[in-house]
């Protein structure tokens, strides 16, 4: 008898608003040029924000993405922690709607998981310019694997300022949901969330240029609010690295097989007052 293979999913997390999605159709072509490593499967998981929903059609012939909406104006985070509780896949990549993934960029970055000690991955970014053209960025971290706790000992030497770009990671999903997916801020809730997550666990800088990171005058981080609060999403990341560093938080491994948990409908609503948990197994 041959031997199975096992098959892992990678789950790409993509935040969307219709105001802003002038460049999702680029987006969308260069996700569906993407091949695989064998063995994987993929499903895009396209989160939308707003209270006037726009970019579902655009995705009318992606067979692999699925989309849902807010429904309502709840910001980033939120709509990054929403599309996370639909994630089946063993890892999530987190990808903008107005960024591109270059060929190859999946065969590349999603082997180095075979490692088990590696639970994220970012690969090079250049930046893409308004007119097209493409601008190198270098790493501020050597290439290959990097240790727990290096991203942040960069970030303190550098004024709270952090070395890989969060915008083209790749994580395990289980660790992402461990240290409580994307962080409750206005601002910077990507880099929140990779300082716990970065603090405890390895991961690998792939010398690859995988991804463009899209300037163009509407960005997120160019809004008045984004720059008046972006000491505050800073600060609360090193705060939280602080709190581990103190605590001597650490992930020890030998995690058990746990089964899926769902929830159901929410009991205090109908209770009236009533300890509705009595007479309950």
């Amino acid at each position: 008898m041959g031997t199975l293979m096992i098959r892992r999913k990678l789950s790409i997390i993509t935040a969307a608003y219709a105001p802003l999605s002038a460049y999702f159709h680029e987006t969308i072509r260069s996700v569906e040029q993407q091949t695989l490593p064998s063995g994987w499967d993929v499903e895009w998981l396209v989160q939308e924000d707003g209270e006037k929903p726009g970019v579902e059609g655009m995705l009318i012939d992606v067979p692999f993405a699925k989309y849902t909406s807010n429904k309502a104006h709840t910001g980033i985070a939120a709509t990054r922690n929403l599309a996370l509780t639909r994630a089946t896949g063993d890892v999530v990549q987190m990808l903008d709607h107005d960024d591109i993934l270059l060929p190859g960029a999946l065969e590349t970055l999603l082997p180095h998981f075979e490692d088990e000690n590696t639970h994220w991955v970012v690969g090079q970014a250049d930046d893409l310019l308004s007119n097209g053209e493409r601008r190198n960025y270098e790493s501020a971290l050597p290439f290959g694997k990097v240790e727990p706790g290096a991203v942040n000992d960069w970030a303190i030497k550098h004024d709270g300022n952090w070395p890989i770009h969060c915008a083209g990671l790749l994580m395990r999903t289980q660790m992402v949901r461990a240290f409580g997916g994307w962080g409750g801020s206005p601002v910077d809730d990507d880099i929140i969330m990779f300082s716990a997550l970065s603090e405890c666990t390895a991961g690998m800088n792939e010398k690859t240029t995988t991804w463009l990171y899209r300037i163009h005058d509407r960005q997120t981080h160019k809004s008045a609010q984004w720059r008046e609060r972006s000491r505050d999403g800073r600060q609360i990341a090193l705060d939280r690295v602080r709190a581990i560093r103190a605590i001597g938080l650490s992930i020890t491994g030998g995690g058990a097989d746990v089964p899926p948990l769902s929830v159901g409908p929410a009991a205090k609503d109908s209770a009236e007052g009533s300890a509705w948990w009595k007479g309950r197994p």
